[in-house]
């Protein structure tokens, strides 16, 4: 079951520690194939949260939202129930996000973020 793109869990996955990034800057890269790096134009981006706490795959995406605009969103999300699009597949640093509460996965200054849509060939 997908998070709906509106909502927050407070539930954390991860395997880290929690910490306070209160008074830190969390920079994370963000790669993207495919179609998204049609709609963004490039292949990777940085984005950067100052002094957020709880930085999730989450406040990523709305991130790129609010920067990529109506065509980042309607790729990403839902139009109807506002979820993440079960097709995409998501990894922080090369390990895929798969559990129930993987849009609570706290992310740290450094990770790489890679979304990943399906790939077809023949």
């Amino acid at each position: 079951m997908r998070q709906h793109y509106l909502s927050y869990s407070s539930n954390k996955s991860s395997e880290r520690k929690p910490r306070s990034s209160r008074g830190v800057t969390v920079k994370v890269s963000v790669r993207f194939f495919a179609a998204l790096r049609e709609i963004v134009g490039k292949k990777e981006v940085l984005i950067e949260f100052k002094n957020e706490n709880d930085v999730t795959v989450e406040k990523a995406l709305r991130r790129l939202a609010e920067r990529y605009g109506k065509d980042f969103v309607e790729y990403v999300y839902d139009g109807k129930t506002g979820e993440v699009k079960g097709f995409l597949q998501f990894l922080v640093n090369g390990r895929s996000l798969s559990a129930v509460d993987w849009l609570s996965t706290e992310l740290e200054d450094g990770d790489v973020l890679a979304i990943i849509p399906p790939v077809g060939g023949g």
